[in-house]
């Protein structure tokens, strides 16, 4: 039987809380399943340790991080750490340091969800982001800080290679899917380098997939046709911090950050990939008992399918349809039910 060594990451707020139920539904999954076994390693690597210890990580983290298979991972951000200290500080590094640069993000409409749209249902999409470099390269400084003349850069970093593998990912994705469609996100427009690059290379990457039907939409246009014209998207491919946005966007459409899942993936496997809820640490709702569990268990079926237990992936998208067909929604999606609530619908319908 093959097990599967699992880095377990919950980071700040709620992501400690739903990553937990995520290990539950694993492992009563494994269990079930009888083929395979998880073995969950945990790491402290958070704000907490962050605030005591002066970092998140400790020294050489990827050298510990990739004997593992996959990286389970929770949420980073806390109110007592500076956004982009923390988000530096844990999870692009990983991201950045193992290459993981294609960011897979689904979004549809679950069995029972409602979704804001009232073409909600034609919401199929598959949104894939360029995960590495881009806007968050992290190029560009502050000089003369504090005086009047302080200046800050931020440099958007586009290269040929970066570019050319994200489209060529999302064409080989797109053509996997029934509708062959794949939409180009872009600002080329204004951003006359980079994103022109961005173009560029799409339109060469595309001769080599005459199967898959394109089209190109400007980042502002193509939120008209995700609110509009949800049916006129399938598989769209954009910048890090385009997709970013629209990501989050296409979970709202469809009824709530708390079911929105991510695949960080490094697709050639020389490292391993991880693999996230976007909700983030929600410091709001913790402790309540009350985070939505069901983008953790979808992003688990995303890294089941990863590591090859493409049953054991498909059993648990199935189990999540039943429990949101009956609505045990948590107060997100308007119920009253708990996060265990949830969990245990989800491990009953396994």
């Amino acid at each position: 039987m093959k097990t599967y060594r699992i880095a377990s990451i919950p980071g700040d707020g709620i992501g400690i809380e739903v990553i937990a139920e995520g290990e539950k539904v694993l492992r009563e999954l494994a269990r079930k399943d009888g083929g395979f076994a998880l073995e969950f390693t945990p790491f402290d690597w958070g704000s907490e340790r962050f605030l005591k210890r002066g970092a998140y990580m400790p020294e050489a983290p990827l050298e510990i991080l990739k004997k593992f298979d996959a990286i389970f991972f929770g949420a980073v951000g806390s109110p007592d750490v500076p956004d982009h200290i923390s988000l530096w500080g844990l999870r692009l590094p990983i991201c950045q340091g193992f290459d993981q640069y294609a960011n897979v993000r689904p979004a549809r409409v679950l069995p029972g969800i409602t979704s804001p749209l009232t073409k909600g249902n034609e919401i199929d999409w598959v949104i894939i982001r360029e995960n590495t470099e881009g806007e968050y390269s992290g190029s560009g400084g502050r000089v003369h800080k504090g005086l009047p003349d302080e200046v800050a850069t931020e440099t958007s970093v586009f290269t040929r290679k970066g570019v050319e593998r994200i489209h060529r990912f999302a064409f080989e994705l797109a053509k996997k899917r029934p509708r062959r469609h794949l939409t180009l996100v872009t600002k080329s427009n204004a951003q006359r380098h980079g994103m022109v690059l961005w173009d560029e290379v799409f339109y060469e990457v595309a001769k080599n997939y005459p199967d898959v039907r394109t089209d190109r939409q400007l980042v502002d246009a193509v939120t008209t046709s995700m609110t509009l014209k949800p049916s006129t998207l399938d598989t769209i491919v954009a910048s890090n911090l385009h997709a970013d946005i629209l990501s989050d966007l296409a979970a709202a459409l469809s009824g709530s950050l708390g079911i929105a899942p991510t695949a960080n993936l490094n697709p050639e496997r020389t490292f391993p990939s991880m693999f996230e809820p976007i909700h983030g640490s929600a410091f709001d709702i913790t402790g309540k008992g009350i985070a939505n569990p069901i983008a953790t268990f979808w992003t688990a079926s995303m890294m089941l399918e990863h590591l090859g237990e493409a049953k054991a992936a498909a059993r648990m998208m199935s189990a999540i349809e039943k429990v949101t067909a009956r609505k045990v929604f948590t107060p997100d999606l308007g119920g009253t039910a708990r996060t265990g609530d949830v969990t245990a619908a989800v491990a009953a319908a396994l």
